[in-house]
């Protein structure tokens, strides 16, 4: 059907804009007229146009939108936020017919947008390849459906099902990762954390790895660095506490912020997993990457709060350590990164 076509058109270049668009979705759009697509546009970075606006201004003939159709990812908003409501545009062009993905879930639009177009006179269709516009637009509709975060558990296992050597106490000269997986596994590490808008892990994650957690081997945003430090272990000259990124830090002590370097105070024991989710539901943070450690990928885990896991199994063995965190979902994909093999798992519930 061509409807299914131009769809799956809409879902392709709205992946242009993933990871670059936050917190808005990234939406992508298809203008249709006669059967030829004549105008098409996705989600600009922030603060710019969407994807609707983008798609209509391709448009060289403008003339041409009085006897076209609108294909596009996600319900048009009908709000004014940081760009004027996309509906309405689409009205003032005429346009007569609408297909749409799936429906906004977030209050300002949510169905709004429908209704806007309909009272115009327009042909509005809802649901063409639903599914796929949902698990495109996962992230998005998670925050605004769940109140939290969509959540990515990650991390890396031996062949023999560990995560780490044992450690003795780390001092900051020695602080490094164990690596287990190739370099291609760990570039694409880099590039699925431009795709997530924060980045958490443990206090002995950090304290024995001194991570940079930022993307400098990919193109793209640097997720906001977020780190659990119950007690404040983390000494002052690590790399996440350098203030070049902006970084959320979850402990029970007192802490005024320094800079990009953000104190939540909360209680690490009573429901740690839901006090993190609703800080960063506040903090407007739309999807986390968990990288991490053990302790905190099972608090997520034993909570099942948790949406997708992304398990690198590389081809070394340690024989002994730290074993991997155990899990349950539906997997997925595989894909494979020389030896390494990368395994995704859904949360079926």
């Amino acid at each position: 059907m061509p409807d299914v076509l131009y769809m799956q058109r809409c879902i392709q270049i709205a992946k242009n804009g993933l990871g670059q668009t936050r917190p808005n979705p990234t939406v992508g759009c298809v203008i249709v007229h006669k059967g030829k697509i004549i105008g098409e546009g996705f989600t600009s970075p922030y603060g710019g146009s969407h994807a609707e606006v983008n798609a209509i201004m391709a448009v060289k003939n403008k003339a041409l939108l009085k006897d076209a159709t609108l294909y596009v990812t996600l319900e048009p908003c009908a709000h004014y936020g940081k760009t004027p409501p996309c509906a309405l545009l689409i009205v003032r062009h005429k346009i007569p017919c609408i297909v749409i993905g799936t429906i906004d879930p977030y209050s300002e639009v949510s169905g709004k947008g429908i209704q806007l177009l309909k009272e115009a006179g327009a042909q509005v269709r809802v649901g063409v390849l639903e599914a796929a516009c949902r698990e495109h637009h996962r992230r998005f509709l998670t925050f605004h459906g769940k109140k939290r975060p969509f959540i990515v558990l990650k991390w890396a296992e031996t062949a023999d099902g560990f995560i780490d050597v044992f450690r003795a106490e780390t001092q900051l000269e020695d602080a490094k990762p164990n690596w287990i997986t190739n370099r291609y596994s760990r570039q694409y590490v880099h590039k699925l954390r431009a795709e997530e808008q924060g980045i958490i892990v443990g206090t002995n994650t950090v304290i024995n790895d001194n991570p940079s957690l930022d993307v400098r081997n990919w193109a793209g945003q640097n997720p906001v660095r977020i780190v659990l430090d119950r007690t404040l272990r983390i000494p002052l000259e690590y790399t996440v506490l350098d203030g070049r990124l902006k970084t959320i830090v979850f402990t029970e002590e007192y802490k005024k912020d320094v800079g990009n370097t953000i104190y939540k105070k909360i209680d690490f024991s009573l429901n740690l997993v839901q006090a993190i989710c609703a800080v960063l539901y506040q903090e407007n943070i739309q999807s986390v990457l968990i990288e991490g450690g053990k302790q905190t990928l099972q608090s997520f885990i034993a909570a099942n709060v948790w949406d997708e896991a992304l398990v690198f199994v590389g081809g070394t063995s340690f024989e002994k350590g730290l074993k991997a965190p155990i899990i349950q979902g539906i997997l997925a994909s595989e894909m494979s990164f020389g030896q390494d093999v990368l395994k995704k798992y859904k949360n079926p519930c």
